[in-house]
Order: C-alpha cells, then sequence, then structure tokens
C-alpha cells in the first residue's frame, strides 16, 4: 500500500465538503446539518430553518457543504424569498411601518431595521422609546429587584452600625 491509496476515510471522500457556504452576507458553517447551519443566521430560528429546508426540498440532516450545488442554490432562493414560502404570520418584518409590505428580514439587515425601529421610537418619544433612552426595561419587566447596574443591593447593615457607632 502506498501513501497515495485512499483508506476508509480518507481525504478523497472529503474533497467535496464545502465548509463555507455564503447566503447574503453571512458564512454558514458546511460541516454542520442543513438546519442547524441555517440557525447561525440571524432572523432564522429552528422552526424557519426547518420550513427552509423543506420547501427547498432538501434533507434537513444532510450536511450542508455536502449538498449538491443545485440544491445549495435551491436553499439560498428559499432563504431570500422566504415570505413566498411560509405563512404571512410567520415572516419577522408584518406590515413595514414605512412601506406596509410583509418581508422576512435576515442578517446584517435584521440589525439596521431594529436600530432604525428603535429611533424612530425615540425620535416620537413613545413609551417604548423614552425607556430606550433611560436605558431602562421596554416590556415591562421587573425592575424594583433586577436589572440593576449598581454592585450594591439591598441595605448594608454593618455600614449602618458603624455609622451609628461614630455619633
Amino acid at each position: 500500500m502506498s501513501a497515495e491509496e485512499p483508506q476508509d476515510g480518507s481525504p478523497e471522500e472529503e474533497e467535496d465538503l464545502r465548509y463555507f457556504i455564503r447566503i447574503g452576507q453571512t458564512d454558514l458553517d458546511g460541516t454542520k446539518t442543513v438546519e442547524r447551519s441555517l440557525t447561525d443566521m440571524k432572523g432564522i430560528g429552528k422552526r424557519t430553518a426547518r420550513i427552509i429546508a423543506d420547501a427547498a426540498e432538501v434533507n434537513r440532516t444532510a450536511l450542508f457543504g455536502k449538498l449538491p450545488e443545485d440544491e445549495i442554490d435551491s436553499v439560498v432562493d428559499v432563504v431570500e424569498n422566504f415570505e413566498d414560502h411560509a405563512p404571512e404570520w410567520m415572516a419577522n418584518r408584518r406590515k413595514d411601518f414605512f412601506s406596509g409590505d410583509t418581508d422576512h428580514i435576515t442578517g446584517s439587515d435584521l440589525e439596521e431595521k431594529r436600530r432604525h425601529d428603535i429611533n424612530r421610537m425615540k425620535m416620537i418619544s413613545s413609551y417604548k422609546g423614552v425607556r430606550h433612552q433611560r436605558g431602562q426595561k421596554v416590556r415591562g419587566q421587573r425592575t424594583k429587584s433586577t436589572g440593576r447596574t449598581e454592585g450594591t443591593i439591598g441595605v448594608n447593615v454593618e455600614e449602618i452600625k458603624e455609622a451609628q457607632a461614630e455619633e
């Protein structure tokens, strides 16, 4: 046996594996399954990834990097046009404030839209905008006992006793 002959589990079998698949502006890991790799993208969770794999007619448990080029292209097409392949209630941007359209935004566009929404709320001084400006919790969580930025919680009894002893 020479060093050039392939053995079981040889690199020759792994040569067709693509380690990175680019969708939009995001590099996805080709060594993971289709479903797990898609969840690395912002705006796509487990359920959305499963629907994308089913709509693209791809085995969601297959390695993403070992898929043929046409199947990868179909996955990319479904991700870019998700609102056409899924019910309207599942899109993450329903009835957009400016356009009125329903879209599913992924990647860095999602962060940008979120920043614009928060800035708009701050500009019109809505309740949520004011909470964002002050750095307080926005969605009605408890603030009396959690979310404190200071290190001291409660009353320091020892300091009170020392202050009384000095008087």
